[in-house]
């Protein structure tokens, strides 16, 4: 008698991370279903292979559908597979990570996601949580010689809440002077003619942004900072 083929579960799973009070965060939902029902989960679902053009295209839906996001930034992270991944059996999938400011998850008005100090980490579904360290360690590896941690930053920023972004994840302070000159070398900034950042106690300070060219890619700097 042949034996029956067992079908291969294929899945999408994003890892969208945000600055809270300079604490990196991972946004997460309640599982509605079993398996896992009512553990918190990384946004992600099945690969509609009628309708998704390729794996980002699912991955760009799923987020959309499950928290109304679109996404600044957007990589493919790696591809998680096997056969004790997940309870119903041998599953593949592909996960990307995202990046957002924090206000853009506010805005999106989403009650359902909620979130997470990724060095704090509830309880997660199936493999999520070496997912997220995985892309955590991607994130802050990467900090330190590319423009990644500008698309946390939000569309608008000074420099010293950048450099604060940046000592965010890379864990350790940064000389001021050093970091203004590695931003002059990358060439990666314009500023914004007439805007300044409220002046509070402090005198205003000139507005900055990705240039438009290089809004949908990574600029990468030489290492240190």
């Amino acid at each position: 008698m042949q034996k029956m083929m067992q079908q291969v579960v294929c899945t999408v799973d994003v890892v969208l991370l945000t600055l809270q009070d300079s604490a990196l965060k991972v946004a997460l939902l309640k599982r509605g279903r079993a398996p896992f029902k009512d553990v918190q989960a990384l946004p992600g679902g099945y690969i509609h292979p009628d309708t998704d053009a390729d794996t980002r295209d699912a991955a760009l839906r799923m987020l959309a559908q499950k928290t109304a996001i679109q996404p600044p930034y957007l990589e493919q992270l790696a591809t998680f597979s096997g056969p004790a991944r997940d309870p119903r059996g041998w599953s593949i999938s592909v996960v990307y990570y995202a990046l957002v400011p924090f206000d853009v998850i506010g805005q999106a008005g989403q009650a359902d996601v909620t979130l997470a100090s990724v060095d704090k980490l509830p309880r997660l579904s199936f493999d999520h949580r070496a997912i997220v360290n995985t892309a955590v360690q991607r994130l802050r590896g990467k900090s330190q010689y590319s423009s990644l941690p500008c698309y946390l930053a939000g569309e608008a920023f000074t420099l010293p809440q950048l450099q604060r972004i940046y000592e965010a994840l890379m864990g350790e302070a940064l000389n001021k002077v050093s970091f203004r000159r590695k931003m002059v070398e990358m060439d990666m900034l314009e500023a914004i003619a007439g805007e300044f950042s409220a002046a509070g106690a402090h005198r205003p300070a000139q507005l900055y942004r990705l240039k438009p060219e290089l809004r949908d890619q990574l600029t990468l700097i030489a290492r240190g900072l």
